[in-house]
């Protein structure tokens, strides 16, 4: 997906200098933060994520608005092999140049992922008033998603790694001081390279006046991703090549094994703020 993020951004900028007449607030938000992968060797858990946020609605007439807003936005989950036995495969170069095929195989590898972001959001909201001191409201918009950084804890009880030169028909299993055979207790820690994308986002929720100036907000939300927030150089096997050693290997990921591997944010739930006129 190509968009030029200077105009969203620029947007955003434009309304935050509206004028003296928006509606302020500050709000939280939480539910299930879950990052979506088409990887198909990889399973993820659906952990609880949040935001925090900031932002304004400016009124156009007595119930449409247009808002912005700046959000700190957290996920978490844990990835695992979608099957545990499994052996994936990669082709990699040794320290002699020759080519060859490098083949990873683990028990219990496991990877904690946590994955911080900035969120611009514009919106348009809907708002009625249904009681006295309560407004039904309804925002629906698109935010700029762009991750800080994107990082993870692997571990496994062993990883084990096989080489098998095929100009010569040679399969080396147990050869470490040349990167060959297996590593106990594998910890190591690694981050993926990202990219901006951009996100649909809905709420439906209501305002609870409060006093003459403050506002109770709660609403549902979702947020949806468009495109991939990887943005991956090159296909790698998930646990890296030593070539002198089956320690100290490189923790490149469960999602650097597909090369178009696409991870988006999905995220729904309930958002907490107070509103000030």
């Amino acid at each position: 997906m190509k968009f030029d993020v200077k105009y969203i951004l620029g947007a955003a900028a434009l309304l935050f200098s509206a004028g003296m007449n928006a509606q302020f607030y500050v709000g939280v938000q939480s539910g299930i933060a879950n990052l979506q992968s088409d990887v198909t060797v990889a399973r993820a858990s659906h952990d609880v994520g949040g935001a925090l946020k900031v932002g304004y609605v400016y009124p156009i007439t007595k119930h449409i608005g247009i808002g912005a807003a700046a959000e700190y936005a957290l996920y978490k989950q844990s990835v695992f092999l979608s099957s545990p036995s499994s052996t994936l495969s990669n082709f990699e170069v040794d320290q002699t140049g020759s080519a060859f095929v490098y083949s990873v195989n683990s028990v219990n590898y496991k990877e904690e992922q946590t994955l911080q972001a900035v969120q611009i959001p514009l919106f348009l909201q809907y708002k009625t008033n249904i009681n006295k001191g309560v407004d039904f409201n309804f925002r629906a918009g698109v935010k700029y998603f762009l991750p800080i950084n994107y990082k993870f804890e692997s571990t496994a009880n062993s990883v084990n790694g096989v080489g098998y030169y095929p100009d010569v028909n040679l399969t080396i299993t147990n050869l470490p001081q040349f990167g060959f055979g297996t590593q106990t207790n594998y910890a190591a820690s690694g981050e993926y390279e990202t990219k901006g994308i951009l996100v649909s986002t809905f709420e439906l929720g209501f305002t609870f006046q409060v006093s003459p100036k403050k506002a109770l907000y709660t609403a549902m939300f979702l947020d949806t991703g468009y495109g991939s927030i990887l943005d991956p150089k090159q296909k790698e096997s998930y646990v890296g090549y030593n070539p002198t050693s089956v320690s100290e290997r490189k923790a490149n990921g469960i999602y650097s094994t597909q090369k178009d591997a696409s991870v988006k944010p999905v995220a729904f739930g309930l958002t907490v703020g107070l509103n000030f006129q």
